[in-house]
């Protein structure tokens, strides 16, 4: 038997088992728990137990998985379909030396991230500054990685947002760049474009719109553009100046480039030395991940408890909850971390998977989430392991009895999840309320929680910069892990192409007269509504 069978089969003998009795061993939330640098990762309320775990861990050592991390940190070309190295790692360590087809570089890096700096500082302290003044607004301008963990990150750290105020635009829906623009003042706003090839689509139509909108207020509007591109050509034609173009190499994905030149929003929302913080929580976590046995490793942890409930148990989903309003974003941006990772049909080799791929991930804070979707994780009939996530305490001490209330909110959920409510139970709690009979019956059954729901809790002491370097880059690592185990290329993105190539031959057949005869009787349908 495989490792893969013997998991199955130990699944099978303890799948009925209560969560609750786990906890028969005084020492369970000790031995199914791990801490990294004031990190606090708790798994002791799934049905992981001592054999599960031992057999998840082998799994790993099966894999590759340390062979696989040492050769990604080394510079290796691990995203075999692209032939390219896997390297955003070095985006957030600096004083590394890192070779690629035998050339160290990390020259470049610094480079880069000292001209960010630099440009960072300007912006915050008036040297560059608009046609009408200092710079107040800054609008960055992207799509999926090149967006979602900027907006992320600005949202997450806006208590240490003491620069211009940041926006985001990325749905080529006009609607988005319209609002977003509407009440800011061209005169004093920067405009930053990040598309690596500048020639993503809803990106340079977002770009074009702001440069007309910028256009009507000043008389050089490129002046106010900068561009996170490495097509130096197309900008130079956009018009803007090289001096405030910043590029990185094919070795780092889109969502995994929030560290470097795609992050020149949130350095100029937070300034320099924050962003390095960012870095540095970063940088901490792949020491942990690089150097930790994989019994106390948070990132393999996090990976293994992923496996155990998808592949193994069979739950398709997975909700990440964090109760942190700051963190508002980070399940939409795990969402295309995990997703476009790991939402894969076929192996390294080309053959097709024996078993599923990643899950769907979703989720919102707590607690807006208990009084909307928390109905059916408690009561549906689907099993949805949950991830919460909770700071010890947050920005506002004033307020801190909220946030004692949050925390017991979180904590609270956590627990029912585990433990749920019997009949019995429920019977109780309506005889109390005084029914009898027929009546009591119907009503308790309407109040049974089964429990047995998994769900894991990381706590951390707050939502600082350095904080939220370590929870990305742990979140990053553990879908490397998981597409290690699932034998898949986490760092390629096929999927999103073939919609794109349609979408461009969909364009033309949109306008009056146009000739659609090659498509579908659906598509010609929906394109003759659309013209009118």
């Amino acid at each position: 038997m495989s490792t893969w069978d013997d998991l199955a089969a130990h699944q099978a003998s303890v799948g009925q088992r209560a969560l609750a009795q786990l906890f028969e061993n005084e020492n369970r939330a000790a031995e199914f728990s791990a801490r990294a640098e004031g990190i606090l990762f708790d798994y002791s309320k799934t049905n992981i137990d001592a054999t599960a775990r031992a057999l998840l861990i082998r799994l790993a050592e099966e894999a590759g998985v340390a062979r696989r991390r040492d050769a990604m940190f080394a510079g290796a070309k691990i995203n075999e379909t692209e032939d390219r190295a896997v390297l955003h790692t070095a985006l957030r360590d600096l004083n590394a030396k890192v070779t690629v087809d035998g050339a160290d570089v990390m020259p470049a890096v610094r480079e880069v991230h000292a001209r960010m700096s630099a440009f960072a500082r300007d912006v915050r302290e008036g040297r560059f500054a608009g046609q009408g003044g200092a710079i107040t607004d800054v609008v960055n301008i992207g799509i999926g990685g090149s967006d979602l963990g900027p907006a992320m990150g600005a949202q997450a750290l806006a208590p240490y947002a003491d620069g211009p105020r940041t926006h985001f635009v990325s749905n080529v829906d006009p609607a988005h760049i319209h609002d977003v623009l509407a009440p800011l003042d061209p005169a004093t706003t920067l405009v930053i474009v990040a598309s690596k090839t500048f020639t993503t689509q809803e990106t340079m139509a977002n770009a074009a719109a702001a440069r007309d909108w910028m256009a009507a207020g000043v008389t050089d509007p490129a002046a106010q553009f900068a561009a996170v591109s490495t097509a130096e050509d197309k900008t130079a034609a956009f018009g803007i100046a090289p001096q405030r173009v910043f590029g990185f190499a094919d070795w780092v994905g889109g969502r995994y480039s929030m560290w470097g030149p795609v992050g020149l929003s949130l350095m100029i929302a937070i300034g320099p030395e924050r962003f390095d913080d960012f870095l540095a929580g970063g940088r901490a976590m792949d020491n942990h991940f690089r150097t930790a046995a994989f019994v106390d490793n948070l990132p393999v942890l996090l990976a293994l408890v992923g496996v155990w409930h998808n592949q193994i148990c069979g739950y398709a989903t997975r909700a990440v909850l964090p109760y942190d309003q700051h963190l508002a974003r980070l399940p939409a941006y795990l969402q295309q971390l995990e997703m476009e990772s790991n939402g894969k049909r076929v192996a390294m080799d080309g053959t097709t998977l024996p078993m599923n791929s990643g899950p769907v991930v979703w989720g919102e804070p707590g607690t807006n989430g208990q009084h909307a979707f928390y109905q059916l994780i408690h009561q549906g009939t689907r099993v949805v392991p949950c991830e919460f996530l909770l700071a010890r305490e947050g920005h506002e001490p004033e307020l801190a009895p909220m946030h004692r209330l949050l925390a017991a909110n979180c904590l609270a959920q956590s627990e029912a999840l585990m433990r749920g409510r019997s009949l019995d139970e429920a019977r109780a709690a309506m005889a109390r309320k005084g029914l009898r009979g027929d009546e009591l019956e119907r009503q308790a059954r309407h109040r049974v929680f089964p429990g047995n729901r998994p769900s894991t809790t990381l706590l951390y002491p707050r939502l600082t910069p350095f904080t939220l370097g370590q929870i990305i880059a742990l979140y990053e690592h553990r879908v490397f892990v998981e597409g290690v185990i699932l034998g898949i290329n986490s760092f390629d993105q096929w999927g999103v192409e073939l919609g794109k190539e349609l979408a461009a031959t969909l364009v033309p057949m949109l306008e009056e007269g146009a000739d659609a005869d090659t498509k579908d009787a659906s598509t010609r349908m929906l394109i003759d509504y659309l013209r009118g």
